[in-house]
């Protein structure tokens, strides 16, 4: 309830636009385009063509929008939301600006007043529809007043108007085209890479709820798997009792309540830890000795395995121990020893900011249509085991900002390299 009530806090209104700051910048850019390009215009049409214009109206036109445009990046730098009103106050200033401009330098005779499309194209990519609506027919409105009122031009020379005109709707076109063409890429570039962050949330939500799943799953098996346990545990106790017993068999036989010890205690650790926080479930302890816990439990429950292993760091920063990724690592490790037993490498080097862990096997690799699977469904490339161990390693490092890549490893075998940055779990 607490959680939902700070997501409503720090949602934005109903009118406010994720990408509306970025809309708005490149608007601003758009703006500084045009202006220049206008100005441009202006010293041409007086100085090359002889056309006579209105300065006065025209340069306090062209004022005020470099003073709106000065605000308007004014206002983007002191941030907030940017909702799709704004965004449509933006382009019914650059219509409203337009028109003017139009009606004081010859209105439909001038071949500049094809500008408009670009307003609309521009509007048509960045708001809803309803929106959309109002700047073409404000556009629509706009163009249909200055076909009927506008101060006409003065040429000098009238023979060339069909000439200048002809230039001007080549240039017109050249600028739209351009600016279109520009606007309508950045924007498809930003809806793929939108597309690309939904389809990666939807798939970390379904892997979520497929751990949640499996949580379920461990809590009941805890609860049901303590009976068996128990009554193992005290049969292999009676065993042990008995003075005929076979040295290497009472041997056997300590090992296996060893192991069982293991076994109760995992199932404790998981019915204690079901619905704990991070908080609750972790203690303060330096990232070596962690490593070198992790490992040694894992070791006691894989007493067969002998691994090379090599821990080094310039420093120890403390870390809140969080069991799910304990756990995660223990999964890598158990899948490097399921595929090699005689030959497995763990290494790890960690510095102030971050971990990275090299768990590495000799074994016959990972085929790689199963590889492109890891981290979204369960996989298991052994006959014996059900294939969630990686996917509750990719939900558990994944979950702090970490990172799982399998590789192969250049002498045969597979390399499974986790880094780790350890600002999630630093306890400073």
């Amino acid at each position: 309830m607490i959680d939902t009530m700070h997501s409503l806090r720090r949602s934005p209104p109903p009118s406010a636009r994720p990408d509306g700051a970025a809309s708005l910048r490149r608007l601003v850019f758009l703006r500084w385009i045009a202006v220049g390009l206008q100005i441009a215009a202006l010293i041409l049409a007086e100085t090359v063509l002889g056309i006579r214009l209105h300065w006065l109206p025209m340069l306090l036109v062209l004022f005020l929008l470099v003073l709106f445009n000065l605000l308007t990046v004014w206002r983007a730098r002191r941030g907030g939301t940017t909702g799709d009103t704004e965004l449509l106050m933006q382009a019914c200033v650059d219509v409203a600006a337009l028109t003017v401009l139009m009606y004081v330098a010859g209105g439909v005779t001038n071949p500049l007043i094809s500008l408009y499309l670009p307003i609309i194209a521009v509007a048509a990519t960045t708001l809803p529809p309803r929106f959309v609506a109002v700047v073409v027919v404000l556009s629509i409105a706009a163009y249909s007043l200055v076909t009927v009122a506008y101060l006409p031009f003065q040429l000098e020379d009238a023979h060339d108007a069909v000439h200048l005109h002809l230039t001007g709707m080549w240039l017109t076109f050249a600028f739209s085209a351009v600016i279109i063409s520009w606007f309508v890429v950045r924007m498809m570039a930003l809806i793929r890479a939108r597309d690309a962050q939904l389809a990666a949330a939807r798939e970390a939500a379904l892997r979520n709820e497929r751990v949640v799943a499996l949580g379920n799953l461990a809590a009941g098996a805890a609860h049901e798997l303590g009976t068996p346990l128990g009554t193992i545990a005290l049969l292999t106790g009676e065993l042990l009792n008995r003075d005929n017993i076979d040295p290497e068999v009472r041997d056997d036989l300590k090992l296996l309540r060893e192991q069982i010890a293991q076994c109760k205690g995992i199932i404790t650790g998981l019915s204690a830890r079901a619905g704990g926080s991070r908080a609750e479930g972790g203690h303060a302890v330096a990232i070596d000795d962690w490593l070198r816990a992790v490992i040694d439990r894992w070791r006691q429950m894989r007493p067969m395995i002998a691994p090379n292993i090599d821990i080094r760091g310039s420093q120890a920063p403390r870390i809140m121990a969080e069991a799910t990724l304990e756990q995660a690592l223990a999964n890598l490790f158990n899948n490097a020893a399921d595929a090699s037993p005689a030959a497995v490498d763990i290494d790890a080097v960690w510095d102030a900011e971050s971990l990275s862990l090299r768990v590495s096997d000799r074994g016959p690799g990972i085929p790689p249509e199963l590889s492109a699977q890891f981290g979204r469904t369960p996989v298991t490339t052994s006959t014996n085991g059900a294939g969630i161990g990686v996917m509750l390693a990719y939900a558990a490092i994944e979950s702090v900002g970490g990172r799982i890549e399998f590789r192969p490893r250049a002498e045969g075998g597979t390399v499974a390299q986790v880094d780790l940055p350890l600002s999630a779990i630093r306890v400073d």
